[in-house]
């Protein structure tokens, strides 16, 4: 094959913890009788708040064929390149198995906001009701030197107000606020999704409503810009061209010797940041994406909706809707058209199979 799969999970595959239908049938035409792809196949999902090998174990089980933990890219696998900080102290927000997650990455010393929270009670002060009777030893070893942000945690305040104390005291939360550390210590952030769809019929808050909301406060208390040293997960440039390094590592070990020249990413439609938007320290230690074309093959099973779409007269309407995506990337848009538009995954492999003239 001289093409290969970036397929999105959420609304695509799965709403929720629930199949779409057309996702089985779609795998049965991706794989052989032995169970063996027959296409470099990718899984890239915004979520973060499990260890790869347990949503390939559960994509597996839902779509009824075996896919590897290296089939699989969660927000936060391309901080396995970020090696300047896994020998350091960093705080990580989101939940789930979040220390399992970082220890598996590459990080010694992650701390997480409830570790912080119980060496520093007098510091999570909104809920009443969870405030000490007895003040704890303040004895704290752990100076956080970066902030891992994973995805949305539980208690949007708790976690809010941790991380502005880390941040504007350089690391020693419950020392006076430091207006004059500028810039801030590093932050890395992973989904910047700011609704995903589950099983309600609406679509719900993501990782990234609380972006925004940790960006407006540190703004309001400083004046000044939260600084992301990394953005990833869909749409950022950094994770695509991840994943197209996972899909040619794929190719190289079943001995397809024809180059990977068109990727499919079938979900939504890719808004990648234009390259001089990308200066957020980053180091580029992947090669030069190799593929000639990436498509992007847009469904009907997720937020997006074919009766929402504006009609042909809008002009430039497009341009002056409400924009979704992350305040770091521009809108432009011929970026969010996509190329293809299908009522589900089914009929993208289809249409995929077509365009390629790819008989399995």
């Amino acid at each position: 094959p001289s093409f290969g799969f970036l397929f999105d999970i959420d609304g695509v595959l799965v709403r929720g913890k629930t199949p779409i239908p057309a996702a089985r049938t779609a795998f049965r035409k991706l794989v052989n009788s032995q169970g063996q792809f027959l296409v470099p196949v990718v899984f890239v999902t915004n979520a973060g708040n499990c260890l790869r090998q347990k949503k390939a174990d559960q994509l597996s089980h839902l779509l009824g064929v075996p896919i590897s933990q290296d089939q699989v890219m969660m927000s936060h696998s391309p901080l396995r390149m970020f090696k300047r900080y896994h020998e350091k102290c960093v705080l990580v927000s989101g939940q789930g198995p979040i220390l399992d997650i970082a220890q598996d990455l590459g990080f010694c010393q992650p701390i997480t906001i409830d570790t912080l929270r119980e060496k520093r009670p007098l510091l999570d002060a909104v809920d009443h009701d969870r405030t000490p009777n007895l003040l704890v030893s303040a004895d704290f070893c752990f100076n956080p030197l970066s902030v891992v942000l994973f995805g949305e945690p539980v208690r949007w305040e708790t976690s809010l107000q941790l991380i502005i104390d880390v941040l504007l005291t350089s690391g020693y939360p419950g020392n006076p606020y430091e207006q004059e550390n500028y810039p801030h210590i590093p932050v890395l952030a992973c989904n910047m999704d700011l609704m995903w769809v589950a099983e309600a019929q609406s679509p719900r808050f993501g990782h990234g409503t609380f972006m925004v909301c940790l960006e407006n406060i540190y703004k309001k208390i400083t004046g000044k810009e939260l600084k992301y040293e990394a953005l990833m997960g869909k749409p950022s440039r950094l994770t695509y061209q991840y994943a197209e390094h996972l899909i040619r590592a794929q190719a190289l070990q079943r001995s397809w010797e024809q180059p990977i020249q068109t990727l499919y990413a079938v979900g939504g439609a890719a808004t990648l940041p234009r390259d001089d938007e990308m200066g957020l320290g980053w180091q580029r230690e992947l090669a030069a994406a190799a593929a000639a074309r990436c498509r992007s093959v847009l469904v009907c099973t997720g937020v997006y909706s074919p009766h929402g779409r504006l009609p042909p007269d809008a002009g430039d309407g497009l341009a002056q809707a409400a924009f979704h995506g992350h305040r770091d990337f521009g809108f432009d848009p011929a970026l969010v058209e996509p190329h293809h538009i299908v009522p589900d995954v089914d009929a993208a492999v289809d249409l995929v199979f077509q365009l390629e003239n790819f008989a399995p």
